[in-house]
């Protein structure tokens, strides 16, 4: 005669240690480089970009314009203030160079877009190039 066995999804070990992987806490690659984050908005006269860049300041900070490619660089340094009799006991701070790079679907004017760097924030004004007026050729 075959016996029954009741089956108990919750005691295979693959199952439990895929929902205690859940309650885990996340931790961070110190040495991996942090993403700017930012918000892009379209306006009739070009568009507006709001990075996050906490605590790096604006000489730091590079934008190049290419086209239609905007990169946003910036330096984030290390404070080497260390005082007699202090340890550090733990840092998670990054420290090193982060960037960003995106295209927008029209070119870009460059000597028309404006920067400003306030609490953290980048805001950038990009205005768009106009567009070029076709000319018509006279046939000869």
């Amino acid at each position: 005669m075959a016996s029954l066995q009741i089956y108990d999804p919750f005691a295979d070990a693959g199952f439990d240690d895929l929902f205690r992987g859940f309650f885990r806490p996340v931790r961070a690659d110190k040495s991996a480089p942090l993403a700017i984050k930012m918000d892009v908005k379209e306006t009739d006269q070009g568009y507006a970009v709001n990075a996050e860049i906490p605590g790096v300041k604006k000489e730091d900070i590079q934008v190049a314009i290419e086209g239609n490619q905007v990169t946003i660089a910036a330096e984030v340094k290390r404070d080497t203030e260390q005082k007699d009799g202090e340890r550090v006991l733990r840092t998670e701070r990054y420290y090193g160079n982060v960037y960003r790079s995106f295209a927008l679907p029209v070119e870009l004017d460059e000597a028309a877009s404006e920067a400003k760097y306030d609490n953290g924030v980048l805001e950038l004004k990009l205005a768009k190039k106009p567009a070029a007026t076709g000319r018509k050729l006279t046939v000869q």
